[in-house]
């Protein structure tokens, strides 16, 4: 450090008496980057060779797993790696701590020549992150629960050993020992190594034991290998490039590393020199890495219309996979592919069909529906034979296409009760979520996978436990079916309520899966009405969370009357309302069968005033007709006018009564109506004793009084007291009635079970006063077929047979 501080000091004073205009603060860096990498390297030498003659008198135990996660490189932890990109260790969601191994670099401006680049990379080399621990995070190590293989397809066929990289199959490993002579060379040739030279000391220098890797790549000697690299970057043979590649997977660099954007720039600039299947290795090595590389891609997309009568299934199985895993596929090249894989498919083995299922889900790819038929019979021909992985790829593309094939859901109903013992929770949730959002509701599959879970909850992460809650509870699923399964991975959440500042939509999605089977976990709730974290969530605007945070408001308000915990401002419940309102009138209010059952039920009942069509509980998201009928059966006015649709879920008296359509207006008509105002003899004799009291609106727990209290003013001078009590008593025991349009996409496929958010709107309508009335869709869809006539029988029998 001494010597850093000396040799600062000496070529700052030589640069400050410098009269040279081009000796620039550029240059003082790169010289001081060079003295000093001269002198690591020697310092370094030094050092080696006293640990060597050390040895012959101490054995010293050298564990660099203490302090580096090896865990990241090994062959399994790289298909966890490409399974999983997508998902986010704990490492991401606090930021690590790190170990500094140079806090007095020299620093470069990044903006510089790709020489100057390896510069700046060499003196401030990333740091390998250390998993941090969390103080709400349990202290034990989360391991995986069970390992896939997403590149296990590379062993159906020899013929992609030309296009890939396996990983299976490392290099034999050498010692420390055996690479000192290696980085001896590199610091004795240095600016006289040829790129052959480079491409060799590389190739050698990635034998080395994975456990000392990390050693390695804080050599001194290694990163000044790299600079020359990048400096015969342009005079390397292709096959010389892409063998330096080759090394860097094994050498296990990160992805992150700035000498893998001149690498980019250099292939892609090779491109067009390349044949189809050199694309195809250098986009796999690039997916050993773990880099995206878009800008090469584009290359090898551009060069497949130019080679599409030579694409075998090998090669085309490939291009699905590395499409996949770089998240992108040009819309120009998916007809293509579509014709070439179905011209193709009868020839796909079991893994690869999994593989292409996967590329065409993770890249957002649609083909057509007869495509994904084809698709998902050819894995139903050897579906036995299938690993669960492939299984689980073929399940996420049927989500992503909305395929129900009842054929292959009944084989899975079969297949994941006998599987799901081994398999791993990532599985296990994509396998519900695809039940979920298929509609389809299997308790073999429900329960095997229930069973599963609560042995797995420790390797949860918040995404998993909350999509599974999310999936079983649109799906019904009682916690007496399972006890053990919702505390499970309610405790998980609990675990893991960091992840929820980084993720909030998570937590939400977990909530309503419980919230629909009408389970609160308080604490849990408290955090997702919090004002910080509803402040967080409104802020993803993207995700529309607000309409989320509603929907566990609205179930807290009804299901938990004794809540003194956190709620939702009234404005925001408010614009989330009109916002959802707003989306109702222009989409759900404007369908045929809505826009029916509303003109029949006028007709029905005498008139637009009988009939409101609004959303009774906003937080539910859809609308219903509302009728209003007396003890005998007779229709009353629905107030208020349709036009106000503000209203908010009935919450209790301290959240603004003042905004619930319930209750009886209380009118100078109706009361001269009950004290018989028309009889003058009558009004003369007593005057003083009819005094009309103001307008108010009372709520249902207070009406009796209120009726009672004006009876007993009243009840000496009514003439005929039989009609007004008669009419009071209608007015008492008036019906609410709720009166449902739904579609198939409510329910269960081929059931009568509601799903979800259905089946807890039903039940929030019966707590908030209301008769709920369906017209079921079978029925309704066939009687928009028949006569007005026929279509009024049917709402008259469905809507009196509810009293």
């Amino acid at each position: 450090m001494c010597y850093y501080f000396g040799l600062q000091r000496v070529l700052k004073r030589s640069f400050n008496t410098c009269s040279c205009p081009s000796f620039t603060a550029k240059a003082f860096h790169m010289m001081a980057a060079r003295v000093l990498c001269r002198h690591g390297c020697r310092e370094e030498e030094k050092t080696l060779s006293q640990e060597i003659s050390f040895q012959a008198q101490y054995r010293l135990h050298y564990n660099p797993a203490s302090y580096y996660d090896s865990s990241r490189n090994s062959v399994n932890s790289h298909s966890q790696t490409e399974n999983h990109k997508e998902e986010q260790s704990l490492s991401d969601v606090v930021p690590p701590f790190r170990q500094q191994s140079n806090r007095y670099s020299v620093s470069c401006s990044r903006h510089l020549s790709s020489s100057n680049k390896l510069l700046d990379l060499a003196f401030n080399k990333p740091t390998e992150p250390d998993k941090a621990s969390v103080l709400q995070f349990p202290k034990r190590t989360i391991s995986p629960d069970v390992k896939v293989n997403p590149r296990a397809f590379f062993k159906a066929r020899t013929e992609y050993a030309s296009t890939s990289l396996d990983l299976t199959r490392r290099p034999d490993p050498i010692e420390w020992v055996e690479v000192l002579p290696v980085l001896q060379k590199v610091s004795l040739l240095k600016g006289k190594m040829k790129p052959s030279d480079v491409s060799k000391f590389l190739l050698e220098l990635s034998r080395l034991h994975a456990d000392k890797m990390p050693l390695l790549r804080s050599d001194q000697r290694f990163l000044m290998l790299l600079r020359y690299s990048v400096e015969h970057l342009r005079l390397f043979s292709l096959p010389e490039l892409l063998e330096v590649l080759r090394s860097f997977v094994w050498l296990e660099m990160s992805s992150s590393h700035l000498i893998f954007e001149t690498y980019e720039e250099e292939l892609s600039r090779r491109a067009k020199q390349m044949t189809f299947q050199e694309l195809l290795l250098a986009a796999d090595l690039w997916r050993c890495i773990g880099r995206q590389v878009p800008q090469f891609l584009e290359h090898l997309y551009a060069s497949v219309h130019l080679h599409l009568g030579l694409i075998r299934v090998p090669e085309l199985v490939q291009l699905f996979y590395i499409a996949g895993e770089g998240r992108y596929c040009p819309k120009d090249l998916v007809r293509p592919l579509e014709q070439l894989l179905m011209h193709h498919l009868n020839l796909l083995h079991p893994e690869e069909v999994g593989t292409v299922c996967l590329g065409l889900f993770k890249s957002q790819t649609s083909v057509s529906e007869s495509s994904v038929t084809r698709i998902v019979d050819r894995a139903l021909s050897f579906v036995s034979e299938m690993s669960d992985f492939g299984i689980v790829n073929v399940l996420k593309y049927m989500r992503f296409s909305y395929l129900f094939q009842k054929a292959w859901l009944d084989a899975m109903a079969q297949e994941i009760p006998r599987r799901s013992h081994r398999m791993g929770v990532q599985g296990l949730m994509h396998v519900t979520l695809t039940c979920s959002a298929l509609h389809y509701r299997n308790d073999g599959i429900l329960s095997a996978v229930a069973e599963r879970i609560p042995s797995l909850a420790p390797h949860c992460r918040s995404k998993d436990s909350c999509k599974l809650l999310w999936a079983f509870g649109s799906l019904g699923f009682l916690p007496t079916q399972s006890p053990s399964f919702y505390p499970s991975l309610i405790e998980a959440l609990r675990l893991r309520k960091a992840e929820f500042q980084r993720y909030p939509e998570h937590l939400l999605t977990g909530l309503l899966g419980l919230v629909f089977i009408s389970q609160f976990p308080e604490d849990l709730v408290a955090l997702a009405l919090s004002p910080e974290f509803v402040n967080l969530a409104s802020k993803r605007s993207q995700l529309e969370l607000k309409k989320d945070l509603l929907t566990l408001d609205g179930a807290v308000a009804l299901e938990l009357p004794q809540w003194t915990g956190p709620r939702l401002s009234r404005e925001l419940r408010e614009e989330v309302a009109e916002m959802l309102w707003e989306f109702a009138q222009s989409d759900v209010c404007q369908k045929p069968e809505v826009v029916e059952a509303e003109s029949a039920l006028q007709d029905l009942l005498g008139g637009e005033q009988f009939v409101c069509k609004r959303m009774i509980l906003p937080h539910t998201r859809s609308i219903d007709l509302e009728v209003h009928l007396d003890s005998t059966g007779q229709p009353l006015p629905v107030h208020p006018p349709c036009s106000a649709q503000k209203s908010t879920p009935p919450l209790p008296s301290h959240q603004g009564w003042e905004k619930l359509n319930t209750g009886i207006t209380i009118t100078d008509d109706l009361i001269g109506q009950l004290c018989n105002l028309k009889n003058p003899a009558r009004s003369s004799a007593q005057p003083s004793a009819i005094k009309p009291p103001s307008l108010q609106r009372f709520l249902p727990d207070e009406g009796e009084k209120v009726f009672e209290s004006v009876l007993d003013l009243t009840s000496g001078i009514i003439e005929k007291p039989v009609k007004p009590i008669s009419a009071l008593q209608d007015l008492k025991r008036s019906v609410k009635v709720a009166i449902q349009v739904p579609t198939r996409n409510h329910y269960c496929t081929q059931s009568q079970q509601l799903l979800g958010l259905h089946a807890m709107k039903r039940r929030h309508l019966k707590m908030a006063g209301f008769k709920v009335v369906e017209l079921g869709f079978q029925e309704w869809s066939q009687m928009l077929r028949k006569s007005r006539t026929e279509k009024l029988a049917y709402l008259h029998c469905k809507i009196y047979d509810c009293l």
